[in-house]
């Protein structure tokens, strides 16, 4: 008689139920990397893939935990690394592979990240997600510029737009955004700088409103324009000033000859930014 002897998995194998995977949508704020949460810090050291957005500075990268996958899905205008429905069903499939994984966006994850439509795929798919915020571009820049986005003699209310809608149009609530006691802060906007200042002087805001733009602010390559609505387009490009940029509209840039702090900060090196978790 021919036996047949079976060896079962091992108790722990068999008991153990497959490891289950997790994304983290992290803001990388707007690009010192003093910036970034202890969270977000630890997510980067401790995460096995960290799917990236283009507007992540080099300095936060350095975070990341040496043997992590990195996966670069940046998306700047008329250029995509990866298409957004491709990055949605990407870091549905890292999970279903029990990774954990961090989808780092520059600024805010909700705050023209794209992390609503990036959470909507995955919580149809029924993977586990959590959301760490960043300090957004408009309130990291401009500090770093040294414009109060509010300001009790100023401005008494703030509007975050994009420059561009889903179309590529900057066609906005012009109306809503021409109001006197108010800054505007434009993501996105400098291709149509010249057409938002002429359309924020048609519905209302005088010529000589102020205004500035801010490149690759709150970094050592900071670069600050101000003029008005009037001049502030031609200025930019005398200046020759690239993307990534933030454009802020309002009585409170008037401020910032006297509040630019971080370009009068004494040149003293810093330490290295080292982060350990015990």
């Amino acid at each position: 008689m021919n036996a047949c002897i079976e060896f079962p998995l091992s108790r722990r194998a068999a008991d153990t139920p497959p490891r289950r995977g997790k994304v983290y949508l992290v803001g990388a704020g707007p690009g010192d990397p003093e910036l970034l949460t202890l969270k977000a810090a630890r997510l980067l050291a401790a995460a096995e893939v960290v799917v990236i957005d283009h507007l992540v500075s080099a300095a936060v990268l350095e975070l990341v935990h040496p043997r992590a996958q990195r996966i670069h899905a940046g998306k700047q205008r008329n250029h995509h690394t990866l298409a957004q429905p491709e990055i949605n069903a990407m870091l549905v499939r890292l999970a279903r592979q029990g990774r954990q994984v961090v989808r780092l966006k520059g600024g805010d994850p909700f705050v023209f990240g794209r992390g609503g439509e990036e959470m909507q795929e995955l919580a149809a798919a029924g993977v586990d997600f959590e959301v760490v915020p960043g300090i957004t571009a408009a309130c990291g820049v401009s500090a770093y510029a040294g414009i109060p986005l509010t300001h009790r003699d100023f401005a008494q209310s703030c509007m975050f737009v994009t420059g561009h809608l889903k179309d590529g149009s900057p066609e906005l609530d012009w109306a809503g955004l021409a109001r006197p006691r108010q800054t505007v802060v434009i993501y996105m906007g400098l291709t149509a700088l010249r057409q938002i200042c002429t359309r924020l002087v048609e519905h209302g805001l005088p010529p000589h409103w102020p205004a500035a733009v801010v490149q690759q602010g709150t970094t050592e390559a900071q670069r600050v324009v101000t003029g008005t609505l009037a001049d502030l387009a031609q200025r930019v490009a005398e200046a020759g000033l690239a993307s990534p940029c933030l454009t802020i509209v309002g009585e409170v840039v008037r401020l910032r000859e006297a509040l630019d702090w971080y370009a009068a900060r004494p040149e003293v090196p810093e330490a290295p930014l080292s982060v350990s978790f015990a």
